[in-house]
Formats: C-alpha cells, sequence, structure tokens
C-alpha cells in the first residue's frame, strides 16, 4: 500500500511537472509497429470449419497487411502519420481483382487549427478529405506503467465502428478502409471456395490508449490524439499500436507537408462515395448480378 502511495506521488510529480512544460516547443519522429487480428474460426469452406493448415497460409499471405510500421512526425500543433513502404515477400500479398484500385496517404493534423487532411487514391480519383479533426470523449484512468523509460497513464473511449467497404458483402469491417480492402482482395485471391460466415458486427468498440505527459505533444497514431501528452500504446477490438522509437527534436529541422493534392471533400461526403462505389463493385464481382448482365460498367461519380 505505502509502496502504491509513493509511486502515485511520483506519477503525479512527473504529470505536473510535463504539463508545466506544455508551452514549450517539441517536436519529433516517433515509430509504431502495427499489429492486427482476425477471427478465424469465421471462415469456413463447405460449411465447414477450414483447416488449421488452411488459416495458417491464409494468414502468412496476409502478413503484409497485417503487421505494419508508421511514422508520426510532430510538432507543437502539426502532426503526419504515414505508413512506412516495405517490399513484399513472395507469396504473400497478391493484388486480386481490385489489388492497387485504394490507397490512402499520411494523416495530417493541425490541433491549434482543428484541420484534418488525407489524400486517397480510389480506381486513379485522387480525393483530398479535409475536415475538422474527430477526437474522442476520452476518460484518464488512475492507471499507469512503464513502456521504455517513459511513464504512461491510461485513458479510455468508446466510438462507433466505421463499416469498410466491403461489409455489405458479409466480409468482416473492424479496421481502416485501406486495410480492409487490401485484406478482403487477398482473402477472395486465396480461394474461391472459402467463405466468411455472416455475423452480426458489433457497433461500438473501446480504445484505449496510454500516453505519456513526458512528451507534451496531444498527438497519437493514426487518427487518435487529444490526450496531455503523446499516445505511445492504443488499442482497438483488433488492432494494437506500439510505439517502439521515440526522437525528440531532431538535429534536422522538422518539416511538415500539408496535403493539397485531390478533389475537395469532407469525411462524410467521401463516405458516400465509397458507398456507392461499392454498390458498383458488389453487382460487377459480387455474384449478384441483378440488373443482369455485369451489372453497371459505369462509374457513378468516378466516370469510369
Amino acid at each position: 500500500m505505502v509502496f502504491k502511495n509513493i509511486r502515485s506521488v511520483i506519477m503525479l510529480f512527473i504529470s505536473l511537472f510535463a504539463l508545466t512544460t506544455y508551452a514549450q516547443n517539441v517536436e519529433g519522429v516517433a515509430t509504431y509497429q502495427t499489429k492486427t487480428t482476425i477471427d478465424m474460426s469465421r471462415f469456413t469452406r463447405d460449411g465447414q470449419q477450414m483447416s488449421e493448415q488452411r488459416k495458417k497460409q491464409i494468414m502468412e499471405r496476409m502478413k503484409n497487411f497485417l503487421e505494419k510500421e508508421f511514422t508520426l512526425t510532430f510538432t507543437n500543433n502539426e502532426s503526419f502519420y504515414k505508413e512506412e513502404e516495405k517490399l513484399a515477400t513472395p507469396g504473400q500479398g497478391g493484388g486480386g481483382r481490385f489489388g492497387g484500385s485504394f490507397s490512402q496517404g499520411g494523416i495530417y493534423k493541425n490541433i491549434k487549427e482543428n484541420t484534418y487532411a488525407r489524400e486517397n487514391d480510389m480506381f486513379g480519383k485522387v480525393f483530398l478529405v479535409n475536415d475538422t479533426i474527430n477526437n474522442l470523449q476520452w476518460e484518464l484512468v488512475k492507471e499507469s506503467k512503464m513502456i521504455g523509460q517513459y511513464p504512461v497513464f491510461k485513458a479510455v473511449a468508446t466510438r462507433k465502428i466505421e463499416q469498410n467497404l466491403f461489409s455489405r458483402l458479409g466480409r468482416r469491417g473492424r479496421n481502416n478502409r485501406s486495410q480492409n480492402q487490401k485484406e478482403n482482395d487477398t482473402l477472395k485471391t486465396a480461394n474461391a471456395d472459402d467463405k466468411v460466415a455472416e455475423v452480426e458486427e458489433p457497433k461500438t468498440e473501446t480504445i484505449t490508449a496510454w500516453y505519456t505527459p513526458m512528451i507534451p505533444a496531444s498527438h497519437g497514431p493514426d487518427d487518435f490524439g487529444g490526450l496531455p501528452g503523446l499516445i505511445l500504446e492504443l488499442s482497438t477490438s483488433n488492432t494494437t499500436m506500439l510505439c517502439t522509437k521515440v526522437v525528440l527534436n531532431p538535429k534536422e529541422e522538422i518539416v511538415i507537408e500539408v496535403p493539397e493534392k485531390g478533389k475537395k471533400v469532407t469525411r462524410e461526403e467521401y463516405a458516400e462515395i465509397v458507398e456507392e462505389k461499392a454498390k458498383e463493385m458488389a453487382e460487377r464481382f459480387g455474384g449478384g448480378n441483378r440488373r443482369g448482365g455485369g451489372g453497371r460498367r459505369g462509374g457513378g461519380r468516378f466516370g469510369g
């Protein structure tokens, strides 16, 4: 009990010390390793559970999509989060019918101006998703631990799960759109006989974050932030993001470029565009040619 009280006092002192320096300039680069899990029990073949060998083969092919590395470049007010490119291992991935059709650029945020920007490429047409920052309503929890040399504190929040492009085709959908599109393409090319059981997806999920006031920058991986310190670890329902390296105030000047290319749309407008394209692709490739033939060949808003 005494040890816990002493530790609490120390943590409180650290937090107060860090917060008093919050107005000072801070910049750096943080590296994150992300890992996404999949409930393989949902995958069936001819109505039966797939063998462990088959599941292992699919997971191996999807490894490049499920385990990634990102960098977060940040200053007091701005941040840019992007995926680090790596060469695919032979036999992994696979473009499928839709490979290369979707890609997402890095996430830019300016907390002072409350602005968000991201360049998304969909079938060769670039959209600039330009909106306000979508911060969660965090609840600060009285729990702490160490991540490397940094004391971190726990925060939790609940958010609505964003449905992915293929959610209406009976496939799983809990991570970001780019991730799931590639993942579903890979599964489709894995074996045409493999199917995913349709089950009701949860509508919300709990987000758990661990932030450090020792780095007084209100940023974090992916679309997350808004806490009194840099987020070093974050978990969603199926993805874990862990900071493995932080370089503060590097010798080279930090330069953060604002995405500017593409047709400007809001998050809501972009979601509608994605939904429209999803319906078109469902008609064309989903096997349910309700309108006869191969479905629409036009591109809706895409014009081809």
